[in-house]
């Protein structure tokens, strides 16, 4: 019944459509079921009798039923594309919106792969069971009834065969359905599998290629396709038995009752237009079991990705605005308060424990520590891309859980550590910054992140960057990715290792333009000493905890971490080396 509730509710305007497709089948049904009682008065009373004109009045009705249920048939495959297309459409668009409002929590419960298998092929196969499952799951039941009511009319004593035939067919159909329902969930997640070893091997493509790894993916992908196909053929081979079966039960009515009718027949108490009237039923009803079986197990199918596709939609995102939610950032001062941070409520041990940092408005802070040491998770909580477990993360002098989502982050700008650019123009991804951004603007931030350097070559603003950014260098990329959050005014700039591969005078350069933006909190993650020397106070984090924090002379003096790194990269000559 949720199924059935999610349909209804997607089909939106397209339920007419679907309303009128199931008119069209039922309609339909009705006039076929009608010809076989003119047939058999075509026999009885035109043939038998040798009356021409009940042949050619019967045979004209015959004609006119069959070209209406066929224009009825036409109508309804139109109908039901309209509602099967426009259901998948909004389902699609529903999920993607959907999406949109999950936190980085609510994407980590789900594999990517799955997402991508639950917006492509789960609404294909709801949109399939809808195009080519209402028909027959209208038409057989219907059809089945009412062949039953008429075989019962013509002769009861031979319709007594459906009623041993029947019950024993539809156990067996049910064992089928009962079989393979649970499996077609295997399925779907064998697809999940599939799907995410080549969106990995895709993605990693130059990584395989530098390492002559082909054979070993090639190897890796044959697995994970082998074992989706060895469970589609284990589904589907017991999916079949509905076809040898459906077939024997039909061989086994149609011997009974040319038996019995033949029977009758020679002792006058069935006549020949009856017992020809009573065949064309019995392939009526054993081809509505037929439609009902194959329509079980499509059913059986399109319910297993009906709640996936609801398992998405049904997903609360953990993050969401406050009922009276604060629109307006008043400045870049963060604070966190004795902050404490894990990404899974039963994780034994937390990635932060007991933070506690004040950062003044316009100020350069840097972040230092070793890998896992939580400072890509410290600044991802200023923005409130995860929640505190703990204490309190205030920005502007309000927690962040009093802010308006969308306001927060477009006040807290952070260019991640994966830098992503999207296919298309430079011009169209610094618009991700700011839309209504002028060219002039877009220069500007351009030459404050020192991407006018190579601008011109790649074509200036309307340059192509390729797929994700492939037509520029990973260093060419971190500079457009920081010119596309200086577009955005922030008042807190946070910069997630992002000039890990440019050179040393090049960051340089980039750090003197962005210390003369005014009213800029700028956080620097950075695994350079050289990147963070200037700034007006360096955090040291060791273990998810604050273990020093001051300025690059103080913690030269005091701490033995800060110590350790400044002589790796600058007390042994190589300050441009990552430690």
């Amino acid at each position: 019944m949720d199924g059935v509730r999610l349909i209804a509710r997607f089909l939106g305007p397209y339920r007419r459509d679907f309303l009128l497709a199931v008119l069209c089948v039922a309609a339909e049904t009705s006039l076929e079921l009608f010809i076989p009682i003119l047939m058999a008065q075509v026999v009885d009373q035109g043939i038998m009798a040798a009356d021409l004109h009940v042949v050619l009045t019967n045979g004209a009705l015959m004609l006119l039923c069959a070209a209406a249920a066929l224009a009825l048939g036409l109508a309804y495959a139109r109908f039901s594309a309209r509602a099967a297309m426009g259901l998948g459409a909004n389902l699609r668009a529903a999920e993607y919106a959907h999406l949109q409002t999950f936190s980085f929590a609510n994407i980590d419960d789900f594999e990517g792969s799955s997402l991508v298998t639950r917006l492509t092929t789960d609404v294909t196969v709801v949109q399939n069971a809808l195009v080519t499952g209402t028909r027959p799951l209208v038409r057989g039941p219907s059809a089945l009834v009412a062949g039953i009511v008429y075989a019962f009319v013509m002769s009861p004593e031979l319709a007594v065969v459906f009623c041993v035939v029947v019950p024993l067919l539809a156990v067996a159909m049910l064992s089928v359905v009962a079989r393979v329902a649970p499996r077609y969930r295997v399925l779907q997640r064998a697809m999940d599998q599939l799907n995410d070893a080549l969106q990995e091997d895709l993605a990693a493509i130059r990584v395989i290629k530098a390492y002559v790894r082909e054979g070993h993916v090639a190897e890796r992908f044959a697995a994970v396709n082998t074992h989706l196909a060895d469970t589609a053929t284990r589904t589907f081979r017991t999916a079949v038995l509905n076809v040898p079966i459906l077939q024997g039960a039909m061989y086994a009515t149609s011997v009974a009752i040319l038996l019995f009718g033949g029977q009758m027949i020679l002792a006058g108490t069935l006549t020949v237009g009856a017992f020809t009237g009573f065949m064309s039923y019995v392939l009526q009803i054993v081809n509505s079991l037929m439609m009902i079986s194959n329509v079980f197990l499509m059913l059986a199918r399109a319910v297993t990705s009906v709640e996936r596709v609801s398992e998405v939609l049904d997903e609360r995102p953990t993050l969401t605005s406050p009922p009276d939610a604060l629109a307006d950032v008043a400045d870049g001062s963060v604070v966190f308060d004795h902050v404490c941070f894990k990404y899974a409520s039963d994780a034994e041990k937390n990635v932060l424990s007991d933070v506690c940092l004040d950062i003044a408005a316009g100020s350069t802070v840097g972040v230092l520590g070793g890998t896992g040491s939580g400072k890509t998770t410290l600044v991802q909580l200023i923005a409130r891309l995860y929640d505190v477990t703990a204490g309190a993360v205030r920005v502007g002098g309000h927690d962040v859980r009093a802010y308006d989502l969308a306001a927060l982050r477009d006040a807290v700008a952070v260019v991640l550590q994966k830098n992503v650019l999207f296919s298309g123009t430079v011009r169209e991804n610094l618009a991700w910054g700011d839309a209504d951004a002028t060219d002039e603007q877009m220069l500007e931030a351009c030459r404050l992140a020192r991407a006018d350097e190579f601008l011109e070559r790649i074509g200036g603003l309307d340059g192509l960057l390729g797929q994700g950014g492939a037509g520029v260098s990973g260093g060419q990329r971190q500079r457009l990715c920081i010119a596309r959050a200086l577009l955005k005014h922030p008042r807190v700039l946070i910069l997630d290792d992002s000039t890990s591969a440019v050179d040393m005078a090049t960051d340089a350069a980039i750090r003197e333009n962005l210390a003369r933006l005014a009213g800029v909190t700028k956080i620097v993650i950075a695994q350079r000493v050289a990147s963070v020397m200037d700034a007006d106070k360096i955090v040291v984090l060791d273990d998810g905890r604050v273990h020093a924090c001051g300025t690059h002379e103080e913690l030269l003096a005091i701490d033995p971490i800060y110590q350790e790194i400044y002589e790796s990269q600058v007390g042994s000559g190589i300050s441009g080396e990552v430690a």
